[in-house]
């Protein structure tokens, strides 16, 4: 194994002291220990993991991916990405070239399958869902980062892991054994590295199984339209969604069908759509089938000293919505550019640990509204009737703002003290002389935005950048972006500004 120079000494506070609980202890003494020739190992290679590699290589940090499948996903499944994560790709120019893959639909419809439209004037400047075949964004994720200098190894599985003082021995399932300063699990719902961490993953278990898949349907396009809208007034979990060329989105419940644990058939989709519809539409060719339940669990830690998680190894949920991919995307955005600061060596003390504080709440929030969700599909009276009530109440712009925002994410605010509501909260891609914002975000650095053509990132302009521009479509005087797009500071003052500098970008260079 080739031993490189190892980056920036982490601060002595990141070290693992004492008993840790959920840490694996080395036995191996610090002079018998493999060269740590990475700076981070992820498990799992996922639109979370491939996104987090591709954050951490925009810092050079020395990044390998290892992936327990040999070859990717080959079943055809649609995911959509919300407004945030499409703001997200476009702050690192990956916007147009995911956007040729995917099919633009208006950025309503999404809380609990209600039938509403989006309200006029979303505040972004890509108000859309943008539904993809995941095989796709996982390779144009994984390719990005690949371009980018991460190392993907495939049929590499995570047996176990050890951390000391200095990093993380991981063995992989072939006794393979490598080491690195991190590990990031984002393995998955299953996560090995969840498991062997020991971290609690409390939750409630599956109640209500629901089956979806792809397929080609032998019925007029006029039948199934008039049978869905007939059982859709009692049945919330059954759909029948046209994606063209014959192909139907088909969604029914699972119950009474084959054992969960055994991946569905075509007999099983036409069982339940004979049992519900009285017909099984003519259903044939599957592109893909899959079982979903509505389990609903949350890591009670993101964190155990040098080992993290993210995506759905910390946290499951039913797919109601579709908010689980944007969910672990947006992890590796917020996590990123904070595990770069750390190895790089000019990370504040505690920002690493705002990772957690931050997304946890964030999916805490998910699980929430997946919860309400799947109570407003169930076919008794009450929430029946509370989905009646919340539809009507939607017809309010401001209730359908708000649940559109919260399931798109562009409504979350991170707490970063008092300040004007924009403080904490992702700025959207506004005009500024030089194009648009988002486009001076590529390199995941901080950015300075200055109307007042006053002030300076000084010692931090190898970390910060800085634009003076007083035509900016802002309604403040300047704003301090975070890589992430999160504003962290506002005002006009340098030595405040200073001040924010330091608690986000740590000290200034010499």
């Amino acid at each position: 194994m080739h031993s490189q120079q190892v980056t920036a000494e982490p601060p002595s506070n990141d070290r693992v002291q004492g008993d840790v609980p959920g840490v694996l202890r080395s036995p191996v003494s610090g002079a018998d220990r493999a060269p740590l020739t990475f700076d981070v190992i992820i498990a799992g290679c996922g639109p979370t993991g491939a996104m987090l590699a591709a954050e951490l290589r925009l810092h050079d940090v020395r990044v390998l991916v290892l992936e327990k499948e040999t070859e990717p996903a080959s079943f055809v499944r649609i995911v959509g990405l919300h407004m945030r994560s499409l703001e997200l790709m476009a702050m690192r120019g990956l916007l147009d070239r995911i956007l040729p893959h995917g099919r633009q639909r208006p950025a309503g419809g999404f809380f609990a399958a209600i039938p509403k439209p989006a309200p006029k004037g979303l505040d972004s400047a890509y108000a859309y869902l943008l539904g993809i075949q995941q095989p796709v964004i996982e390779r144009l994720l994984e390719e990005h980062a690949i371009e980018l200098g991460a190392q993907v190894r495939r049929g590499c599985a995570v047996a176990g892991f050890e951390q000391d003082d200095e990093g993380v021995t991981v063995e992989l399932a072939d006794g393979q054994q490598l080491r690195s300063r991190y590990l990031v699990g984002c393995d998955g719902a299953r996560s090995t590295v969840r498991k062997l961490l020991g971290v609690g993953f409390p939750g409630e278990p599956s109640r209500a199984d629901t089956l979806m898949g792809e397929m080609k349907v032998g019925a007029s396009q006029e039948e199934i339209a008039a049978k869905v809208a007939e059982i859709s007034q009692t049945h919330q979990r059954f759909w029948l969604r046209p994606f063209g060329e014959g192909v139907y989105s088909v969604v029914v419940p699972a119950a009474g069908v084959s054992d969960r644990a055994q991946p569905p058939t075509l007999e099983d989709f036409k069982q339940q759509l004979r049992t519900i519809a009285g017909t099984d539409f003519g259903v044939h060719s599957p592109r893909w089938l899959s079982r979903f339940g509505d389990a609903t669990r949350l890591a009670e830690r993101y964190r155990v000293g040098r080992v993290l998680l993210a995506g759905d190894a910390a946290h499951i949920h039913p797919p109601i919505g579709g908010q689980g991919l944007n969910l672990g995307v947006q992890d590796a955005f917020n996590l990123g550019w904070k595990l770069a600061a750390q190895i790089r060596g000019w990370a504040p003390e505690t920002l690493l640990d705002t990772y957690q504080a931050e997304r946890h709440p964030v999916a805490e929030d998910v699980l929430d509204n997946t919860r309400a969700q799947m109570e407003l599909l169930s076919t008794e009276p009450g929430p029946q009737a509370v989905r009646r009530l919340l539809t009507e109440l939607m017809d309010f712009d401001e209730v359908n703002r708000h649940l559109i925002e919260k399931i798109a994410a562009t409504g979350i605010r991170y707490d970063f003290g008092e300040g004007p509501d924009l403080l904490g909260r992702r700025l959207r891609d506004i005009d500024v002389k030089q194009g648009h914002l988002y486009g001076l975000l590529h390199r995941g650095r901080g950015l300075l935005l200055d109307r007042t053509e006053r002030l300076t990132v000084g010692g931090w302009s190898d970390r910060v950048d800085y634009l003076a521009d007083p035509t900016a479509a802002l309604d403040v005087p300047c704003v301090l972006l975070r890589p992430d797009g999160h504003v962290a500071w506002i005002g006009d003052d340098q030595q405040d500004l200073d001040d924010h500098l330091s608690r986000w970008f740590g000290k200034p260079a010499s």
